[in-house]
């Protein structure tokens, strides 16, 4: 497949889906303020889900579901479980370093899954991409033991494991970005998902009539404006866009950018303690990160 060349409106679009991406942390921690987070996730889906079918409807794009089974579990991977966790985790851990968290283990623990699967090969590349991510969580965590009153620790162990769970749907849904078109199979990954996410949250959070109440409150509407038209329906549109153009590889060095914003906004706006046992973290992180994309596109470039 022929990328087209990089032009000023590539790399404009490129900053603003990282920066949006990179705002969406702090927001998500404030709407968690005003509604439970999982009720809140269920919330921001099913609208997003709303959004994506008017858009299939106005461009006429076909709506079957293929292969439904497979379809179904990776929306409750990738929505419903992974989703749950990473609001539930947001609320109760500082919004930059998960975001740190989330983004640089995002590509780590995808090389981990798919080479379960049997689709991808451990190579010593690999192998350090993911010893690296695991001393940088290790670093990171060190530097919240003394938060653990707080929850902080456990807010960042659950989203490290909202991201396996991302990972894992995301490895399922590969054969399906090869039969269908990718804002539909958004649509009913994020539907599903949805779907899910209504009897998780009445499960875990209970049911009162206060939740809705709380959407009407600054928070949770500044909170939902921003993921749903920023994250899922802008910042996604752009990725799409660029993969097209860039690919997969250039596309997601996204990773490297987003998780300083997000770090930058909650210092500067929530207080949010960033020392050296944070930044050490970060950077061997983000080195799994750079070992684990660095060897998605020597693969590209050979086969």
């Amino acid at each position: 497949m022929v990328r087209r060349e990089s032009g000023a409106g590539h790399v404009a679009a490129f900053a603003l889906m990282a920066l949006i991406w990179g705002l969406t942390w702090l927001p998500m921690k404030i709407a968690s303020e005003a509604v439970p987070p999982i009720f809140l996730a269920a919330v921001r889906f099913l609208i997003a889900g709303f959004c994506y079918l008017a858009f299939i409807l106005a461009k006429g794009l076909p709506l079957r579901a293929e292969q439904l089974g497979r379809v179904i579990t990776a929306s409750l991977l990738i929505t419903t479980c992974s989703y749950s966790l990473l609001f539930w985790g947001v609320a109760r851990a500082p919004t930059g370093i998960s975001s740190i968290v989330n983004l640089a283990l995002t590509p780590v623990f995808v090389i981990l899954v798919a080479a379960l699967y049997g689709e991808e090969r451990i190579t010593k590349r690999r192998v350090g991409a993911i010893a690296l991510g695991i001393a940088g969580l290790v670093m990171l965590f060190s530097g919240r033991a003394g938060s653990a009153q707080d929850g902080a620790m456990i807010g960042l162990a659950t989203v490290a494991a909202a991201t396996l769970s991302y990972a894992w749907g995301g490895v399922i849904s590969r054969p399906l970005m090869q039969a269908m078109h990718p804002i539909t199979l958004a649509f009913w990954e994020t539907s599903i998902g949805a779907l899910g996410l209504i009897p998780l949250s009445l499960l875990v959070e209970g049911y009162d009539q206060s939740y809705f109440a709380g959407l009407m409150d600054w928070r949770a509407l500044f909170g939902l404006s921003v993921l749903v038209l920023g994250g899922s329906l802008g910042g996604f549109s752009i990725y799409l866009w660029l993969v097209r153009d860039w690919g997969a590889f250039r596309a997601g060095l996204y990773s490297f950018v987003s998780p300083v914003v997000a770090v930058a906004v909650g210092v500067v706006f929530a207080n949010e303690a960033f020392g050296w046992p944070e930044a050490l973290g970060m950077g061997v992180m983000l080195a799994a990160t750079a070992l684990a994309l660095t060897e998605g596109k020597r693969a590209a470039i050979s086969a």
